[in-house]
């Protein structure tokens, strides 16, 4: 896989992804090999426990402004089923947010089964400031995880949460030193993977299958806002800002 780094032990595969040079940015690319990394390990029944985490400074800057066609790349899968692999995923799914986080890459922690984040790590939802709206079924997790006033605002207001903030908030299962993040995630990784698959998977479909529709239908209406959001004028704006290394002005939309 292009985009990924994948490692097993001891039944836990850690997947890293691997584009530090745009800060693990996802591209059409990322997204399919990301996809197929989900499915690959539902189907190898070695696997017991996945561990998510990024390479370099960061976990992942979200959606790449500027390379969001990968090139010549023909998608295999897509961001929807990309999604769609991740809420069906049957294992343990862990996070471990290394860096900063923005968009998918903070969204993407409402999905997990458990996410931990290196003290120096922080998450944004830069949506709004990008004239489009949440994905990731941002929407439906994250006002169960943190309330939805609190959501309301990481969601609307586009800036940046702390570790700690994270953690007080619901959305991060604990905080860890920096250089303590893959030791500490690995760690409670191996606990899960010493355990009766039939038993973790039996446990987490009875925690996620009351969830799975209503997560399935936030995504759909989520990708139909972007849609119809994605290349408005407050959506173009943001990127010529970004291309720019400016900020964005709304005031005339």
């Amino acid at each position: 896989m292009e985009t990924l780094n994948l490692s097993d032990e001891d039944g836990v595969r850690v997947v890293e992804m691997d584009r530090p040079e745009a800060l693990n940015a996802f591209n059409a690319v990322l997204i399919d090999d990301l996809a197929d990394a989900f499915l690959d390990a539902a189907a190898d029944d070695a696997v017991k426990v996945l561990v998510l985490t990024g390479a370099g400074r960061a976990f992942s800057a979200g959606a790449d402004l500027l390379d969001m066609g990968g090139g010549q790349h023909e998608p295999r899968h897509g961001f929807a089923a990309m999604l769609e692999a991740i809420v069906d995923f049957p294992k343990p799914f862990i996070v471990a947010v290394n860096g900063v986080g923005a968009g998918i890459g903070a969204t993407i922690c409402g999905l997990a089964d458990l996410t931990f984040m290196a003290e120096g790590a922080r998450l944004r939802c830069p949506f709004s400031a990008l004239g489009v709206t949440a994905e990731a079924a941002s929407t439906f997790t994250f006002p169960r995880l943190m309330g939805r006033q609190r959501a309301s605002w990481f969601l609307l207001a586009a800036e940046w949460m702390s570790a700690r903030e994270c953690a007080e908030a619901g959305l991060a299962f604990e905080v860890v030193a920096d250089d303590a993040l893959m030791p500490r995630a690995m760690e409670q990784a191996a606990k899960l993977a010493k355990l009766p698959l039939a038993s973790l998977t039996t446990t987490k479909a009875l925690i996620m299958d009351p969830l799975r529709g209503p997560m399935k239908a936030a995504i759909t209406a989520e990708n139909r806002g972007l849609a119809r959001l994605m290349g408005g004028p407050a959506n173009r704006e943001a990127v010529q800002a970004f291309r720019d290394k400016r900020e964005p002005d709304f005031s005339s939309l």
